[in-house]
């Protein structure tokens, strides 16, 4: 349920910004088009601001937790770890894709349609990494279990 509910989350959230935002101003009215621009400007902003100053930060501190999580969980063998691993390994790909697409809109910045459709692919690509790691957990969850099942 966790899995199912944090990729929800991640997929509704594109850079900040809820996708019902985006979903009304793909129908291209002036008002829904200007929110939209004010929310993404202020939001890669914001998450360009975070990168540039603790960028390396961040990164050293969710690798530590990445590699210890790992180790717990695949070579330790506990099973929460190894869930939590999964899920934050597949979410930080997310994160790194939020990341580089506000790079991107602080270098090149969109308006109207064409912000738009960044924005809907990016949340395609979202919910393809999500459906990728939901399958994977499932997948691993089903041959965890029989193995477990298989050893007594």
């Amino acid at each position: 349920m966790t899995v199912i509910v944090s990729w929800a989350v991640a997929s509704h959230w594109l850079i900040g910004v809820p996708f019902d935002l985006l979903f009304r101003a793909r129908k291209c009215e002036p008002q829904e088009i200007a929110d939209l621009e004010a929310i993404v400007d202020v939001n890669v902003r914001r998450f360009t601001g975070l990168t540039d100053s603790a960028g390396p930060l961040l990164l050293g501190f969710i690798t530590f937790v990445l590699v210890g999580l790992g180790m717990g969980g695949f070579y330790y063998g506990s099973e929460m770890a190894q869930g939590l691993f999964i899920l934050g390994a597949t979410l930080t790909i997310v994160i790194i894709q939020n990341a580089r697409v506000a790079h991107e809109l602080r270098a090149s910045p969109l308006a109207g349609p064409a912000l738009v459709s960044r924005l809907f692919r990016m949340r395609v690509w979202s919910q393809i990494i999500g459906m990728i790691a939901i399958f994977f957990t499932a997948m691993y969850g089903m041959w965890f279990n029989l193995d477990a099942l298989y050893l007594f």
